[in-house]
């Protein structure tokens, strides 16, 4: 057949779905109890918006795509939900620094003597810095994972070594 009666938009490349947070191979998938709700969260509202385009019948060649993005990215949740093993802060051991904690690190030297920083532990999933939660596999979450309430831990924050001290946990 002559390309004179083929549209162009009818050859569409198919979607990129766009990975989930990296999960180092072979790592375990932590997840605390609300990183767990929020991804069933993500998990109900991308089924609503798949069945709403496969009600939308406006426009076949958008819906078309439009569901092969959302099919690709529900295989991608339904998978890290799957493979999730929760973690409940509250069964950790009190004084140690794991998963799950509220850490307060307090800068002795190397940076900004006496600077504080207040993040807690959680999932690669839930992980945010904006929202003071850091990833379990993150560097600086790795570095003082097993510490003490009032150990003094090396960590390496924008390529400087720091001396830090877990100035407050909690879980």
């Amino acid at each position: 057949m002559s390309r004179g009666f083929v549209k162009e938009d009818d050859a569409q490349t198919p979607p990129i779905v766009p990975p989930r947070a990296a999960l180092p191979p072979g790592s375990p998938n932590y997840v605390t109890p609300t990183g767990l709700e929020l991804l069933r969260a993500e998990l109900a509202g991308l089924e609503a918006e798949r069945a709403a385009a496969e009600a939308d019948r406006d426009n076949d060649t958008d819906r078309t795509h439009r569901l092969s993005l959302l099919n690709g990215r529900l295989a991608l949740l339904a998978e890290r939900i799957a493979s999730a093993k929760v973690v409940d802060p509250r069964t950790q051991p009190p004084g140690e620094v794991r998963f799950g904690a509220t850490v307060t690190l307090r800068t002795l030297s190397g940076g900004k003597a006496g600077l504080e920083r207040k993040f807690t532990i959680v999932g690669v999933d839930e992980a945010s810095v904006a929202a003071g939660k850091v990833g379990f596999v993150a560097p600086l979450a790795r570095a003082i994972i097993g510490a003490r309430l009032g150990a003094q831990v090396v960590v390496s924050l924008g390529g400087q070594a720091e001396t830090v001290e877990i100035a407050a946990l909690s879980y």
